[in-house]
C-alpha cells in the first residue's frame, strides 16, 4: 500500500527512529500507527520507547488556580536531568499541558492522554515531545480541585518549582471570601516548607502511630544521651504522640493531676481556671508530637509559631465572626518515592560504548 510522507513524519516524530525504519513499519503494519510503533518497540528502533525505560525523577511542579478561586490545579512533570527542565521545549510541555489540565479540570492521567493538544491526542503530543528533548518525560501525576457556594481553593508553587500545594477551605459568610483565600495562600506557603503528610490525626493509621510511638520515643531517648552530656536540657519522653490517643479519659485524667498539683503547691483554687487551660494546651501539645511532623493542622504555624495550623484557623474565623474548615489538602514534592538510578560515570561510559 502506499505510504504518505506525513504518515511517515507522524511516526518519526511519535519514536524519533529513522525515516526509513518508519516507513518500513508502516508498510509491515498497513499503516496502523499504533502497530507501527509496537513494530519499531519490537526492533529496537524506538528511540522514544528506550527513553521511556530511563528514570525521570526532574522536572517542574505547576500550579494553577482561578482568579474566583473556585477552582485550582496541581501538575508534575518529571525529565531525567535539570538541565533539560530548565530548557525552553520542556517549559513549553509544563505550560500547554498546566493549561489542559487546568481549562478540563483534570484529576487522572489517563483522561488527559486523551484529551486534544496542539491538534493531536495528548500521548502523540507527549511522544513528540520526547523525541525533541532527548529524554524520557513522564507525566506523573495530577490534581485539580473545584470548589462552589462558600469555598474557595489557593495554591502556591516554590520559585524553584520543585514543591506546589493546593488548599481548599470553607467559611460561612459571603464577606469572609477575600480574607479565607489568603489565608489558603498563606497556609500553602507554609506547607511547602513544612512538608505535612496529611491532613490531620484523623488521616493516621492506629497501627502507623503504634509503629511511630516506639521510633519517636527510641530518638528522643537517644538524643536525651548526647544532651545529658552537653548539659543541655532534656527532651520531655511523651506517653502519647497524637490527639487520636488523648480520649476525653485522658484529657480528664490530665486535669485532674493539675488541679492536684495546684493544690499541693497552695495556689487558690479562684485562680485554677485561669493556669489550668494553658497547662492542658501545654499538655497536647507535649503529646502530639507525631502531628506535629506529619500532619498540617497538628503543625505550629510558620508565621505565628504559638499557634497550630487548627488554632490560627479557630483564630481567623473569631476575627471574621465565621467559621473556616479546611476540606482539601494536595502537596507534590518533586520527584518523591521516586527511586534515583545512580552508576558511576566509568560505567555510564562504557555502557553507552557497548
Amino acid at each position: 500500500m502506499e505510504i504518505s510522507a506525513q504518515l511517515v513524519k507522524k511516526l518519526r516524530d511519535m519514536t524519533d527512529a529513522g525515516m526509513m525504519d518508519c516507513k518500513k513499519a508502516l508498510i509491515e503494519t498497513k499503516g496502523e500507527i499504533e502497530k507501527a510503533i509496537e513494530y519499531l518497540r519490537e526492533k529496537g528502533l524506538s528511540k522514544a520507547a528506550k527513553k521511556a525505560d530511563r528514570i525521570a525523577s526532574e522536572g517542574i511542579v505547576s500550579v494553577k488556580v482561578a482568579s474566583d478561586f473556585q477552582k485550582a490545579s496541581l501538575l508534575e512533570i518529571n525529565s531525567e536531568t535539570d538541565f533539560v527542565a530548565k530548557n525552553d521545549t520542556f517549559k513549553n510541555l509544563v505550560e500547554k499541558s498546566s493549561m489542559l489540565v487546568f481549562d478540563s479540570a483534570l484529576s487522572d492521567i489517563s483522561t488527559l492522554h486523551t484529551k486534544e493538544i496542539d491538534g493531536v491526542k495528548f500521548e502523540e503530543y507527549l511522544q513528540q515531545n520526547i523525541a525533541k528533548i532527548g529524554e524520557n518525560i513522564v507525566i506523573r501525576r495530577l490534581e485539580t480541585i473545584q470548589v462552589a457556594g462558600n469555598a474557595v481553593v489557593n495554591g502556591y508553587v516554590h520559585s524553584n518549582g520543585r514543591v506546589g500545594v493546593l488548599i481548599a477551605m470553607t467559611y460561612k459568610k459571603e464577606t469572609s471570601k477575600a480574607k479565607a483565600a489568603d489565608l489558603a495562600r498563606n497556609l500553602c506557603m507554609h506547607a511547602a516548607a513544612m512538608k505535612p503528610q496529611v491532613l490531620s490525626y484523623t488521616d493516621l493509621d492506629s497501627e502507623f502511630i503504634k509503629k511511630e510511638k516506639i521510633v519517636l520515643i527510641a530518638e528522643l531517648t537517644k538524643e536525651n544521651e548526647e544532651f545529658k552530656r552537653l548539659g543541655k536540657p532534656l527532651h520531655k519522653i511523651p506517653k502519647y504522640i497524637s490527639r487520636s490517643e488523648l480520649t476525653q479519659e485522658v484529657l480528664s485524667q490530665a486535669k485532674a493531676d493539675f488541679e492536684a498539683e495546684l493544690k499541693a503547691q497552695g495556689k487558690p483554687e479562684a485562680i485554677w481556671n485561669k493556669i489550668i487551660p494553658g497547662q492542658i494546651e501545654r499538655f497536647i501539645a507535649d503529646n502530639t508530637l507525631i502531628d506535629q511532623r506529619l500532619t498540617l493542622l497538628g503543625q505550629f504555624f510558620v508565621m505565628d509559631d504559638k499557634k497550630t495550623i487548627a488554632q490560627v484557623l479557630k483564630a481567623k474565623g473569631e476575627e471574621l465572626n465565621d467559621e473556616l474548615e479546611i476540606i482539601k489538602y494536595v502537596r507534590f514534592e518533586l520527584g518523591e518515592g521516586i527511586e534515583k538510578k545512580t552508576e558511576d560515570f566509568a560505567a555510564e561510559v562504557a555502557s553507552q560504548m557497548q
